[in-house]
């Protein structure tokens, strides 16, 4: 362990109720404690520790492990916490209807807006629904408690004083909505229309709760979350043409929109029901990434494949979400793809090949659409997640299946190891085609298969070069190239292919064809076989009989000439 890889902290906490500020640092055991000593002998502290920091070589952090303590216990500054603030967050009717309280309030009346087929921007828009609330009881009682306990115990209230004045705010938003509603003040959109309407309210100072209680009244008669959908877009397409007026319009559309997106409900009654995490996953990239995905499904067969057909509604809604004022709407759904990557859900819970389709399809439409709909690196965090998944031993064994020979296994696993993402999930997955490839069931497959020394050695080849290219670093592939090199070694002598090439009857030039395609790689695995058919190769070529051959037919003469170069390169 080198100089400075382990030190002494002294930290000390002036008050029992304070946090542990550090003193100072030393690399002297004894002299660290020494000073924690005297300082609790001054009298001036409440506590202090050491702790020993030793810096791990190979990850470069420290563990620490405490080796002296003394004066007040460890918890006493976590059992009264300092109050974060008097007042609660939400103190006039207004700060209800932010996005932060919106999405408060949906977690807090989850099952009573579902049940009511509601969001919490129509609950504090609509009259109507203020009252169902309010005559429920229960509901609107639970929902305060369950608020008002976290939040005395951060701000150091007392829970019935911050019950009591959630209730007057409720009170008064309740309050303030139904007089607006009894004494007109609410706009009837139907009647007015909605352009006219926002640009009557675009200068007022309440435009945003004015005009969303106007949305809110047109979308109440839907029948389901796609027809409120669908009525929200045609009020979009009567938005104002150009302005401010154009701006709140779309923004106060925006909200609903977003809140009936974000709930399990509504989306899966846009993007229909019954689809797998996977084809869920697939139809919400559709819907936030259309144009992305369209140019994809065009030209990649693979994504074409996976990718499901919006519905009508669907596909109108997806038009509607490229533009600019929905990309909140957008950033949610993308947001919500990510999480649902992330978690432990399998994508196509009996079909490990048709899993790994559809997330190689999620990958390019989502890195297509990277910028628009989510930072890159949002987007290879969450799919290094998802990878870490698919090497895992039960994914592996339920991928390979039992009834593939080892040859197959191989092959499975390099496409496994090319769309997998993440140094440590490639170098796994390595691991699994190295364990393959090093076997002796593999070993006996290639040297007694029924398939000819010639189609053998081209499968070792063609799969040699597949573990250069499916993503892994030089030191994890040239091992599995090594060993493919030379079983392809002993296949070539137990079949004697290339002494046979040289002592067939047939033309030179078609002999030191054959010969180079096994020495540059072509045809055999770069190793012991394609060494042994260079040299017979080389040999062949300085035969008299080879050059007047070649000489009677100079249009194989630039082929012979390439392959001579690829068989030189590659030695």
């Amino acid at each position: 362990m080198g100089v400075g890889s382990v030190h002494f902290e002294v930290y000390i906490r002036k008050t029992p109720r304070s946090s542990w500020t550090l003193e100072m640092a030393s690399e002297n055991r004894a002299a660290a404690i020494s000073c924690a000593e005297e300082l609790m002998k001054e009298g001036r502290i409440a506590a202090a520790k050491v702790s020993k920091e030793t810096l791990d070589e190979e990850t470069r952090e420290f563990q620490t492990v405490t080796i002296f303590k003394a004066g007040a216990h460890e918890g006493g500054a976590k059992k009264t916490r300092a109050a974060e603030a008097v007042e609660p967050l939400c103190v006039t009717p207004q700060d209800l209807y932010t996005i932060h309280a919106r999405e408060r309030i949906g977690r807090l009346l989850e099952a009573w807006l579902e049940r009511n087929h509601a969001t919490p921007f129509e609950l504090l828009h609509r009259p109507d629904l203020v009252e169902q609330l309010e005559a429920s009881g229960t509901d609107l009682q639970h929902a305060v408690q369950t608020i008002a306990v976290p939040e005395a115990l951060a701000r150091g209230m007392s829970v019935h004083e911050l019950i009591r004045t959630f209730h007057g705010l409720v009170e008064r938003a309740i309050d303030r909505l139904l007089a607006d509603f009894r004494r007109g003040a609410l706009p009837d959109v139907d009647a007015e229309g909605f352009a006219a309407a926002a640009q009557r309210l675009s200068h007022e100072p309440e435009r945003g709760y004015l005009l969303g209680a106007g949305v809110a009244a047109a979308i109440a008669p839907a029948h389901g979350w796609t027809d409120k959908v669908m009525r929200l877009l045609d009020l979009a397409e009567a938005a104002p043409a150009a302005g401010p007026a154009r701006h709140l319009a779309l923004a106060t559309l925006a909200q609903p929109l977003a809140e009936i997106l974000g709930c399990k409900p509504g989306l899966e009654e846009i993007l229909g029901k019954g689809l797998d995490l996977g084809g869920h996953l697939a139809a919400m990239t559709r819907l936030a990434a259309a144009d992305a995905v369209d140019v994809l499904i065009r030209v990649e067969p693979s994504v074409a494949k996976v990718m499901p057909t919006l519905a009508p509604s669907a596909a109108r809604l997806a038009r509607w979400l490229a533009d600019e004022a929905f990309i909140e709407v957008r950033a949610a759904i993308g947001q919500r793809i990510l999480r649902d990557l992330s978690g432990p859900r399998r994508l196509r819970r009996n079909d490990a090949v048709a899993e790994i389709e559809v997330l190689r399809a999620l990958a390019m439409s989502l890195t297509a659409a990277a910028g628009q709909l989510l930072p890159l690196e949002d987007v290879q965090a969450a799919f290094s997640t998802r990878s870490k998944m698919l090497v895992t031993g039960e994914f592996v064994e339920a991928y390979l299946g039992q009834d593939k020979t080892s040859r197959e296994e191989a092959r499975a696993l390099v496409w496994l190891t090319e769309n997998v993402i993440g140094a440590a999930n490639k170098r796994v997955a390595g691991r699994w085609l190295a364990a393959v490839v090093a076997s002796l069931k593999f070993e006996k497959e290639l040297r007694n298969g029924p398939d000819s020394a010639a189609v053998r050695l081209a499968a070792l080849a063609d799969l040699q070069r597949s573990a250069g290219r499916c993503g892994l670093v030089e030191e994890d592939y040239r091992p599995i190239q090594a060993k493919l090199g030379d079983l392809g070694g002993l296949v070539e002598a137990d079949s004697r292919l290339v002494a046979q090439l040289v002592q067939a009857k047939a033309p030179a030039v078609h002999r030191l064809t054959l010969l180079l395609r096994l020495a540059c790689g072509e045809t055999a695995p770069l190793g012991p076989a394609a060494d042994r058919a260079r040299s017979e190769a080389m040999r062949l070529a300085r035969h008299e009989d080879t050059r007047a051959e070649l000489s009677s037919a100079p249009e194989q003469v630039e082929t012979v000439r390439d392959l001579i170069q690829q068989a030189g390169l590659a030695a």
